[in-house]
């Protein structure tokens, strides 16, 4: 009968030490060992290797290696270096954790996601190309209201111009100015028309004066009651529009599992209280805007615009905890994850992400009072230290030789490091990049933009063509000869000649051509 391998606890095999006899033993000397209850539940928590395969005798008895008393108390099983606490300058009391180790077992809470990322059933049933995209986002309501209130500024500036708007030109309008971006011409817009300079795409899609109108009076919102409205909201200029973009985009999305949070400044010159100067950034001044985007597909998922201080916010409460809170609502509970940067990370940002179901990781900086002063001193080059409170853990690597990197987060429980040279660790490599897609979004605007504007192009009775410039000038003579004509002049010096007789015509002569629209023409 084919013998089955035994594993044995180390009181089993002490207990089998002690039933056998001094014949059975090599003769040593065995003393009588004592065993409480600590120290054995400190060996049965430690991971032994299965028991080595017992030797046969002839007789079939089972017979065990011979081992000394004296060998088996002096062995000692390694142990990790003894936790270390510190404490922050608030109290805060932090533990150290061995870096290296892997997390097992189940997923915590906070990093399963409990619902399919990607566009909603209905969203994505409706779009068929482009434009349809980008009208689940930027909905007909939202471009009625703006052309209402360009209208009503239009009558308002000159109560007698019969100014009108329809959405098929609005619609053309915008798709010149996504063009203009996706090109990034940096001419003034008066050359943009140019048959030398400018894209064909412009002067075949709207008159120059056109735009410039629309541009003159394009509005969000009605001027009638503005001051009233602006006593309550600061950004109420744009502030209808711009709540209903927001809601479209958190209706229409689901992201993914990791979000993240930031700042963005919005190149801006305008004339309003909360326009901002950052010397950092490569357009100067502009307004800023706190932005949630999903990682994988950096899709807009929530933002608002930075307008001062904010008498609503609770008092001790920190600005981008606030700010975090606010943009993450609509995606708490859910087990997602937030990045953040040093500006919004802080340890009661932490705790309150956990106790609404959502993992956090971001970089912190070391000077912070619930961080232990330690974490600001050098070590090793590439070395990581790992403390953790709560369930929040934090990892301060030595980038070089006079930099660290602190970062906290709540989705690891376990730091493990690389092997390579800089052995980094695991935190400071989250979340994953984005993978991209099947078209360019330079490409997706360019297709959006033709789109956009082929309603305008079809409402014309006649398809749209390259207009000239400027009417047709007479041919040109290097000799000036007297004027022929006579019809308001005294034979006036002149080296114009008529394109159809091509008598000598001077300027007080000639025949301008007036400017009509295609439908005159027809007529």
């Amino acid at each position: 009968m084919k013998r089955t391998r035994e594993t044995l606890s180390v009181a089993q095999a002490l207990a089998l030490f002690h039933e056998l006899n001094e014949g059975e033993s090599d003769g040593g000397e065995l003393s009588d060992f004592n065993l409480d209850s600590s120290d054995e539940d400190d060996y049965l928590d430690k991971d032994w290797e299965p028991a080595a395969r017992r030797s046969e005798t002839t007789a079939g008895t089972a017979v065990f290696p011979s081992v000394r008393a004296e060998e088996l108390e002096s062995v000692e099983v390694e142990d990790a270096p003894a936790p270390v606490t510190l404490q922050g300058k608030d109290g805060t009391v932090w533990t150290t954790l061995h870096p290296g180790g892997r997390q097992t077992g189940r997923q915590q809470s906070q990093n399963v996601l409990k619902e399919a990322a990607g566009p909603v059933a209905e969203v994505r049933h409706s779009i068929k190309d482009a434009e349809s995209a980008f009208l689940a986002l930027l909905d007909l309501n939202l471009l009625c209201r703006i052309r209402d209130c360009s209208v009503a500024e239009a009558h308002r500036v000159d109560p007698d111009a019969a100014w009108e708007l329809s959405l098929a030109e609005l619609k053309a309008f915008i798709a010149l100015l996504y063009v203009r971006g996706a090109y990034n011409k940096s001419l003034e817009m008066e050359s943009l028309w140019s048959e030398e300079w400018g894209l064909p795409f412009f002067r075949s899609t709207m008159a120059r004066n056109k735009y410039r109108e629309i541009m003159r009076y394009l509005r969000f919102d009605l001027k009638e009651d503005r001051q009233a409205r602006l006593s309550l909201d600061r950004f109420a200029l744009v502030s209808d529009v711009w709540k209903g973009f927001v809601a479209n985009c958190v209706h229409c999305y689901k992201p993914g599992p990791n979000i993240t949070v930031d700042e963005q400044l919005f190149p801006s010159k305008t004339r309003c209280p909360f326009t901002q100067y950052m010397a950092n950034k490569p357009d100067k001044f502009g307004i800023k805007f706190w932005i949630a985007a999903d990682v994988d597909t950096k899709y807009f998922l929530h933002g608002s615009p930075y307008l001062g201080k904010d008498p609503s916010r609770p008092v001790g409460q920190r600005l981008g905890e606030s700010v975090v809170m606010s943009l993450m609502e609509p995606y708490l509970d859910k087990g997602r994850n937030v990045t953040v940067d040093n500006f919004f990370t802080s340890l009661s940002l932490a705790k309150r992400l956990l106790g609404r179901n959502t993992s956090l990781v971001g970089t912190m900086n070391a000077s912070r009072r619930e961080l232990p002063p330690s974490v600001q001193n050098n070590e090793e080059l590439y070395s990581t230290r790992v403390f953790a409170h709560d369930r929040a853990t934090l990892t301060v690597y030595q980038a070089k030789r006079k930099k660290t990197v602190s970062v906290l987060s709540t989705m690891h429980q376990a730091v493990s490091t690389r092997s390579d040279l800089k052995k980094k660790p695991e935190t400071t490599t989250s979340p994953r990049q984005c993978t991209g897609s099947s078209i360019s979004r330079r490409d997706f605007i360019l297709e959006l933009a033709k789109q956009l504007r082929e309603d305008y192009l079809s409402s014309k009775s006649k398809p749209a063509q390259l207009p000239p410039l400027s009417p047709p000038h007479p041919e040109v003579q290097a000799k000036r000869r007297q004027c022929q004509v006579n019809r308001s002049c005294k034979q006036n010096k002149t080296a114009v000649t008529c394109s159809s007789c091509h008598r000598p015509v001077c300027g007080k002569c000639v025949e301008r051509v007036k400017t009509l629209c295609p439908r005159c023409v027809e007529l």
